[in-house]
């Protein structure tokens, strides 16, 4: 078993990278970086350095991946010649890593999309379904952030607006790392949500609605002139619990550009001023799709279609009551740990969700 997982590991570390091409990639760049006039062009020097760490990055995993498969196979030759139970179970977990992290790499190179490596702008919005909606909205905010949390992103919520009675009518978060959006933009859709009713005196069965919306988070320092007349912009406040300012001052800022009919509300900061820069660079983020491809149908490529958060339109169910299970009816992917998938457990759903579209991209080409 350990024999026949070594020889895979090395089949697919020697597909990977080209290691001499690679080296000889790095050195060339290296090479431009020390050229006097290289920051002439700042914006061509700040990618070449990209791409140049990026290089770099490739190379010294594939020195780790193939430091751990040394290892093992030194413990290999050593078990040949003495039995020992503890070296084979060492053996078997570095390979056992060895093999996910592999896996984790060839995920990641499905998400070559032009955004992919973006962080994401997550948006909830509570649907069909009335209290226990919003009380479900908060529910995907809670795992989202949680999801966020375990891979090391940094999270922070944007706009917030309280239910009537529980729960979020909807919310945005900014989540901020390499890939956020490559992984999470197979999430959009509406998610339904089957459970025995905690505001129903009666304890019927509810079935509500939210959708989630995900757009890449592109550089905010981006020039993009916007037209005064193009924008309306209102003031409100912010709600909910927090600083002194809340729900005395209008600090909460709302962002609507008239021609696309996009709109983002921030309340994050404390003064309407950094809530209204906030979500003029929100704005732009999502508006610089269209301005870079040139055409209006970008924003929905990214977007998506914008559907009612009802019945027959989900991409996921949820159903914790007669039973527990957790349902893609995208990919049949499903699984009964419910409470693994609600704090933020997502991994198995968006990996089989980004397989399952690169082949039938495949399949159509």
């Amino acid at each position: 078993m350990i024999s026949n997982n070594s020889i895979i590991a090395w089949v697919k570390l020697r597909s990977i990278f080209d290691v001499p091409a690679l080296t000889a990639k790095i050195q060339d760049l290296e090479q431009l970086a020390a050229q006097p006039d290289f920051w002439n062009d700042q914006d061509l020097a700040q990618k070449t350095l990209q791409e140049l760490n990026d290089l770099k990055s490739h190379l010294q995993q594939l020195e780790q991946w193939q430091a751990k498969l040394e290892d093992a196979r030194a413990i290999l030759e050593l078990l040949e010649l003495e039995s020992d139970e503890a070296l084979l179970q060492e053996a078997e977990t570095n390979l056992t890593h060895l093999g996910r992290e592999l896996d984790q790499w060839e995920l990641q190179q499905l998400l070559s999309a032009p955004y992919d490596q973006y962080g994401a702008i997550l948006t909830i919005n509570a649907g069909a379904g009335g209290t226990d909606a919003q009380d479900w909205a908060e529910m995907l905010l809670r795992m989202y952030t949680r999801w966020a949390e375990d891979h090391h992103y940094k999270v922070h919520l944007l706009e917030s607006s309280e239910g009537d009675e529980a729960g979020i009518k909807s919310a945005t978060l900014e989540i901020d790392g390499k890939y956020a959006y490559g992984y999470l933009k197979v999430e959009k859709g509406t998610h339904r949500l089957v459970r025995i009713s905690p505001f129903n005196a009666n304890g019927k069965r509810q079935t509500s609605f939210a959708g989630v919306e995900v757009m890449p988070m592109l550089d905010y320092s981006v020039t993009l002139d916007i037209p005064d007349k193009d924008l309306e912009i209102t003031t409100s406040r912010a709600g909910g619990k927090g600083g002194q300012n809340v729900n005395k001052v209008e600090t909460a800022v709302r962002v609507v550009h008239i021609p696309t009919g996009l709109a983002v509300r921030c309340t994050e900061e404390r003064s309407q001023l950094l809530n209204k820069e906030k979500a003029l660079a929100l704005l732009k983020s999502r508006l610089l799709v269209i301005a870079q491809e040139q055409r209006a149908k970008e924003i929905a490529d990214i977007r998506g279609d914008i559907v009612e958060a009802a019945w027959g339109n989900q991409i996921r169910n949820y159903v914790f009551h007669p039973y527990q299970l957790v349902k893609d009816l995208r990919t049949g992917m499903e699984t009964t740990a419910i409470a693994d998938v609600m704090d933020g457990e997502l991994d198995p759903f968006i990996e089989t969700c980004l397989r399952h579209d690169n082949q039938m991209v495949e399949n159509v080409v």
